[in-house]
């Protein structure tokens, strides 16, 4: 894209975000109004992020922070204090047992989120203490079409990223020292015992998203995947 064109974007994403703020107003507005306020659960979040020219890139489908971070706001009476943030990585398979717990109603046994709850009433609460954010690859190997998985975990310092299990890349960024993921530090040897640490907890992780077999359920009959790269 050309500078104007990049300008224009940025200029359009801004937009967006101040339309979805004055909504957001005026939904808080009317809880206010018919005194639901104190009776009502609130959560602001979104899907994943929006690339806007950082390392080099826009839009989304990647593995860094700008890409894999959403935000997430909860409000619930009686709970949490105005103004607190926890710093700990949850995601948003965390929603359905929280606002199960926060209502009050018993959550299925089979659940892979976590509950919140515990985090709301103290931001100091680690919980499960790590996010993890899956993309595909696609392409071509010897002629033909092949595709493999990237998988990251975000914990409170690290970002850590394997592609394709490790064979086609590992990324290890240190967000005390470098938040905007610049310095890739997989293969320093500095860093091989944190390396070798995370991916560990990266495995468990992915195993506790598929069922026993390990393997990634197949499409039912009458589903559809749409391909949206070439509709």
């Amino acid at each position: 894209m050309t500078e104007g064109q990049r300008r224009e974007v940025r200029q359009a994403y801004a937009a967006s975000i101040s339309f979805m703020d004055a909504q957001v107003g005026m939904l808080i507005d009317t809880l206010d109004r018919l005194n639901l306020t104190d009776n009502t659960v609130i959560v602001f979040t979104s899907d994943h992020g929006y690339h806007m020219g950082e390392h080099g890139l826009w839009q989304k489908q990647s593995l860094f922070e700008e890409s894999a971070r959403v935000p997430m706001l909860i409000v619930a009476p009686g709970v949490t204090k105005p103004g607190s943030v926890a710093h700990t990585p949850v995601s948003q398979v965390d929603l359905f047992p929280t606002l199960a717990e926060l209502c009050g109603v018993a959550a299925p046994g089979n659940l892979q989120g976590q509950s919140l709850v515990p985090v709301l009433h103290d931001p100091r609460e680690n919980g499960r203490g790590w996010a993890i954010t899956q993309v595909v690859r696609r392409g071509r190997v010897d002629g033909k079409p092949a595709s493999f998985f990237g998988y990251s975990l975000r914990t409170p310092q690290y970002r850590y990223t394997e592609w394709d299990g490790g064979k086609a890349g590992r990324e290890l960024y240190d967000h005390d020292a470098d938040s905007q993921e610049h310095t890739n530090l997989a293969s320093s040897p500095a860093h091989a015992e944190t390396v070798e640490r995370l991916s560990a907890t990266l495995r468990q992780a992915i195993a506790s998203t598929l069922p026993p077999s390990g393997e990634t359920p197949p499409l039912s009959p009458g589903w559809w995947n749409v391909n949206l790269t070439d509709p």
